[in-house]
């Protein structure tokens, strides 16, 4: 009986250490995420006007949109923000390097299979960006046999790709060379000193930049690719899940209660019509 009830409060330490540690391990993401009071985030800060840096600072239309959201879904916690190159961004979340992708990433069928989305955040359809002036490229059929440029492992890539595949089947000669960027800065810079002959980039970038850089490069009226949307991303699985619709709900809202069209026009200059709902399937 003496050895009974001496180790009767072990047994009821040991079984209470064993709930709690049960506890913590169930703890899903957005739950460890308010007990660290500190969400870690990943950006590519080289995309105007979503996101880059200005004076050593990370701004921007997401940052914005972020800042709105989680001050009032996630009040007290913390945004630790990493900047790295865009063809990094996926692979670390599937790594968890970092809990969640707040960058503009356009959604395709692809990667809605392997991610998770949120609602979209603006949108993506692919537009061509010409130099100001240049007759030479009045519609898009008339990128065959030019050299036209975009970002490693966007979404943008992915349809200039499409849409040279489509020129081909079509029986036109296709784009001569398509040049793959770490960041799209250095696509611009090709095509205005005449590297380049185009630029295949999201047309809600492209109005910034031609209205930041007037005379040197414009956009065909006329889409290379479907209408497809930006949207922020986390790991799809049931540890993520809680975590994306909580951030995809308050996405929702922002574009439902105005904050998000008002921070278009601060960004852009312009308002997007975007589904205020989960990602639509992508025709991509």
């Amino acid at each position: 009986m003496t050895l009974t009830r001496l180790t009767l409060p072990a047994c009821l330490t040991l079984i209470s250490a064993s709930l709690f540690c049960s506890s913590a391990f169930s703890a899903d993401l957005l739950a460890r995420v308010k007990e660290a009071k500190e969400i870690s985030v990943a950006t590519e800060a080289r995309y105007a006007p979503f996101e880059y840096v200005d004076n050593g600072k990370i701004v921007g239309y997401d940052v914005d949109l972020m800042n709105h959201i989680l001050a009032k879904s996630l009040p007290g916690v913390k945004v630790k923000q990493l900047d790295l190159p865009f063809q990094g961004i996926l692979p670390g979340l599937d790594a968890k390097k970092f809990d969640f992708v707040v960058t503009a990433v356009t959604v395709n069928k692809q990667r809605i299979e392997h991610f998770g989305f949120t609602a979209p955040i603006a949108e993506s359809t692919v537009a061509l960006l010409k130099r100001a002036g240049d007759d030479a490229i009045k519609t898009p059929d008339d990128l065959s046999g030019k050299v036209v440029g975009s970002q490693a492992g966007s979404g943008q890539l992915q349809v200039l790709q499409s849409f040279d595949q489509a020129l081909r089947a079509s029986g036109k000669p296709g784009i001569k060379e398509i040049k793959q960027y770490v960041a799209f800065d250095e696509a611009y810079a090709d095509l205005a000193s005449r590297r380049l002959d185009g630029v295949a980039q999201s047309l809600s970038n492209l109005g910034p930049l031609i209205k930041t850089r007037p005379g040197v490069f414009a956009t065909l009226p006329e889409m290379i690719g479907p209408q497809t949307f930006f949207g922020w991303v986390g790991r799809k699985d049931a540890d993520s899940a809680s975590l994306v619709k909580l951030i995809s709900d308050g996405i929702i809202e922002a574009n439902r209660d105005g904050t998000m069209k008002a921070l278009q026009q601060k960004w852009f200059g312009f308002t997007m019509t975007v589904p205020a709902t989960e990602m639509p399937e992508p025709a991509l």
